[in-house]
């Protein structure tokens, strides 16, 4: 292979994806694929009502057999997902409800048939006794006192209290204090594929078989062992080819355990495959925040100081493994995002209400932060009469700061946000878009630009979940790396691709050290019984981690190459390398293929002396510091809002990346585009009513609206390359950084274009609705400068 087409395929390098020759062909295999022999399929009775005392299931006796309730699973323990945060509140979640049920969609019967419709037609003949209460609905209205209680034992609504105070009492004589109540829509999490489980027994190896689409399948044994009583070599997950998670498919389910139960029982396979209004109506959600937020500055823009108090609606239960309080624990840490200023203070509250759990989605907790404090920084601006931009320059970190420690201790490994932030602006030319203002559009659509940037801690290691109090802390992430007696190559590892393109980037960086054409490197992932421990795929630490582990374990198996080869080639180890794929010494060379024919059939010309390790290693690898990468990006959206319709069209859209080394630019790029789509989702069009009683107001989606290709521009993409000094390659975390600044990006842009209004819209999504409803509040008429900037904004006030 020449050395040109080597780098070809190693790290850095944008080669088309392996896994897409299946996919695209239709020859994945999805849980819903799996066709096994006297497999019956499940339909769920669930819960019509999200908060009543359960009097009574009564099942037919025709049916009986067919029915399975709570009172059947004996032994069989409620999910439990804890916390080691002082004052978490624990919940039990019944696999099926008893006593009580706490969300619209709660499991009460499994129901067994040859069909799915006939399942249904089981399920149809149950009837419920149910007495409902009154249900606790809007998380600000839980925490009042007289609020019914989801959970008697609590005496309130709140899983667990947070509260940071940094040197906040400095803040208060800052000139400018801005106040506003900022807050994000609950969302569902939609991916193509729902959720679906396939078990069964194998007799022959005592062992509960589970076929499901899971972003962590060791985390799953873990979770299905103990609920069932089992020991975990009793149980084995396989997770195929995921249709997407987004973090939707990374908990112990309900009914997981359920089928689980019955396949132990009943000698055979059974299914269940979730249709979308289960998906919508009792599947997990995210994103419900509700900021109450006090921003001080000087009057040049400096931020002096933050104090929120923080709401996150975590809905009936704590989803295991995360506990409820992930997600807003995680807000005090995170709001300061890439800014440094010298005095905090965030107080936060995980809720419960009789909502479906929340679960952590595509950026966690970031895009929520983004959105209010990015949010905050245009208020600023608008205040002191500069530029949003400009604002953000001052009080970015800088470059020679870094490594920098925030206000919060985040440790920023490395960058230069400021730079993206500029590149950024060239890119859009904000002087014409504000010429662009001043003469108005014919159509009299209003043009805004608005800014976001932000900071990703990704690939968290041991260190920063072992603070957490989180019982599924990841230690070293191993790999197996294993020569085949024909030269090629396998890499095992525990994680699981759900989008990743992990079938192509982890053989890139095999490649990258041992030279082996990836078209010879198989990637084993997804199974338990074959793959090393690990907790799996979330928080961007795939390309790290994995990566990391697969790197470490191919320079150990060169190493062992190389001693073979050293002997076939007469040649001291020290005077051998491995380069493209061969071992090459003084007097000659021989190929890792010949290395491997040698080593597994014919041993009999390699000296006792050999390492008996072969050609095969197991090895964990943690990055220098574990503390996590920090990638980042600067978005720029401009946008044309329609003041008669309240539509808004997204007409530019801008952004600078900074990965660190990219192991392939074009799958970065696909991450970023999808995560850019899931963003403008949460801008302008997703949202998860509830109403009064605790039903849930969408149940298809001609009720529910994701963004389509026509709602989704091409971006502008630009690549920064700021080596990350404690990674392998110097990679980042990149997976969430697309999904988490647009909302922010496009609420500042609206806004802008609303400026003449003197109005701002806090919570997302902007809708049509929305905006209108925010213009009528106003005289409805535009002054006669478009370009007019109010004397103050509508919430902030000068101290």
């Amino acid at each position: 292979m020449s050395e040109q087409a080597v780098k070809a395929q190693g790290v850095g390098a944008s080669v088309l994806r392996k896994e897409d020759d299946r996919l695209l062909r239709g020859r994945g295999q999805f849980v819903a694929d799996i066709r096994l022999a006297g497999m019956k399929d499940v339909a769920f009775v669930r819960s019509p009502l999200a908060h009543a005392k359960l009097i009574g299931v009564h099942v037919p006796d025709q049916i009986r057999e067919r029915v399975v309730i709570a009172a059947d699973l004996a032994g069989v323990k409620p999910i439990r997902a804890v916390s080691g945060l002082a004052g978490f509140k624990p919940s039990d979640q019944p696999v099926l409800a008893f006593e009580k049920v706490r969300q619209v969609g709660e499991l009460l019967a499994m129901c067994v048939a040859d069909t799915r419709a006939e399942a249904e037609d089981v399920a149809a003949m149950v009837e419920l006794d149910l007495e409902e209460l009154p249900a606790v609905h809007d998380m600000l209205e839980a925490r009042k006192p007289g609020s019914a209680l989801l959970h008697e034992n609590w005496g309130d609504n709140v899983f667990l209290e947070t509260f940071v105070d940094i040197n906040f009492e400095a803040a208060l004589d800052a000139p400018i204090k801005i106040t506003r109540q900022i807050s994000t829509a609950r969302q569902s999490m939609a991916p193509m594929e729902g959720r679906g489980t396939v078990a069964y027994w194998d007799n022959r190896m005592e062992q509960l078989v589970l076929y499901t689409g899971s972003q962590m399948p060791h985390i799953v044994r873990t979770g299905l062992a103990e609920c069932l009583g089992l020991q975990e070599r009793q149980v084995r997950i396989v997770s195929p080819d995921v249709g997407g998670g987004f973090g939707y498919k990374g908990i112990l389910l309900p009914e997981d355990i359920c089928l689980g139960w019955y396949a132990m029982k009943c000698g055979h396979p059974v299914r269940w495959i979730e249709d979308r209004r289960e998906h919508l109506t009792a599947g997990a959600n995210c994103r419900e925040h509700h900021y109450d937020i006090t921003v001080y500055a000087d009057r040049d823009g400096t931020l002096r100081g933050v104090d929120c108090v923080a709401h996150v609606d975590s809905g009936a239960y704590s989803s295991y493994p995360f506990s409820a309080c992930l997600e807003a624990a995680q807000v005090a840490s995170i709001l300061p995002g890439p800014y440094d200023f010298p005095s905090y203070r965030c107080r936060t509250y995980s809720v419960a209400t009789n909502k479906c759990p929340i679960l952590p989605y595509r950026g966690v907790a970031r895009t929520g932060v983004c959105y209010a404090i990015e949010l905050m920084m245009d208020a600023i601006a608008r205040e002191c009469r500069m530029e949003p931009h400009e604002v953000r320059l001052k009080n970015l970190v800088r470059p020679d700061q870094m490594p920098f420690d925030n206000i919060t201790k985040k440790h920023f490994d490395s960058g230069d946000y400021p730079e993206a932030l500029r590149r950024a602006m060239t890119a859009v030319d904000l002087p014409a878009i504000r010429e662009r203002q001043k003469r108005g559009e014919p159509d009299g659509r209003l043009i805004g630009i608005g800014h976001s940037i932000y900071c990703e801690q990704g690939a968290h290691g041991t260190s920063v979940y072992a603070g957490w109090g989180i019982p599924m802390v990841p230690g070293h992430e191993q790999a197996t790396v294993r020569m085949t007696p024909d030269g090629g190559l396998e890499l095992r590892i525990g994680a699981h691709s759900h989008g990743q393109s992990m079938e192509t980037t982890l053989p890139q960086v095999a490649h990258e050290i041992l030279g082996i054409d990836i078209s010879r490197i198989k990637l084993v992932h997804g199974d338990t019984e074959y793959t090393p421990y690990s907790t799996g795929s979330w928080g961007s630490r795939c390309a790290v981690m994995s990566g990391g582990a697969v790197a470490t374990a191919s320079r150990e198996l060169a190493k062992l190459a190389k001693g073979i080869g050293a002997h076939l080639l007469q040649a001291r180890i020290e005077d051998v390398d491995l380069i493209e794929g061969s071992v090459v010494g003084p007097s000659g060379s021989v190929t890792l293929a010949e290395i491997a024919h040698t080593w597994y059939r014919k041993p009999q010309h390699l000296p006792a002396s050999v390492d008996p390790r072969g050609l095969e290693v197991t090895i964990g690898h943690k990055p220098i510091r574990d503390s996590g990468t920090f990638s980042y990006a600067a978005h720029v959206a401009t946008v044309a809002v329609d003041p008669e319709m309240g539509d808004i069209e997204i007409l530019d859209y801008v952004i600078v990346e900074d990965g660190g080394k990219l192991i392939n630019p074009m799958v970065v790029d696909g991450q970023i585009y999808g995560g850019l789509a899931q963003g403008i989702g949460t801008a302008l069009y997703e949202e998860m009513n509830f109403d009064a009683s605790g039903q849930p107001l969408a149940s298809t989606f001609a009720d529910y609206l994701l963004p389509g290709p026509t709602e989704v521009p091409a971006p502008r993409l630009d690549h920064m390359e700021t080596l990350a000094p404690y990674t392998e390659f110097g990679v980042k975390g990149i997976g969430e950084g697309g999904a988490i600044a647009p909302p922010a990006a496009i609420g500042n842009a609206v806004n802008d274009a609303l400026r003449c209004y003197g109005v701002e819209l806090l919570r997302s999504p902007m809708t049509p609705h929305r905006v209108l409803e925010a213009i009528h509040r106003t005289s409805g008429r535009l002054p006669d400068a478009r370009d007019a900037v109010p004397e103050k904004s509508v919430e902030g006030e000068l101290a």
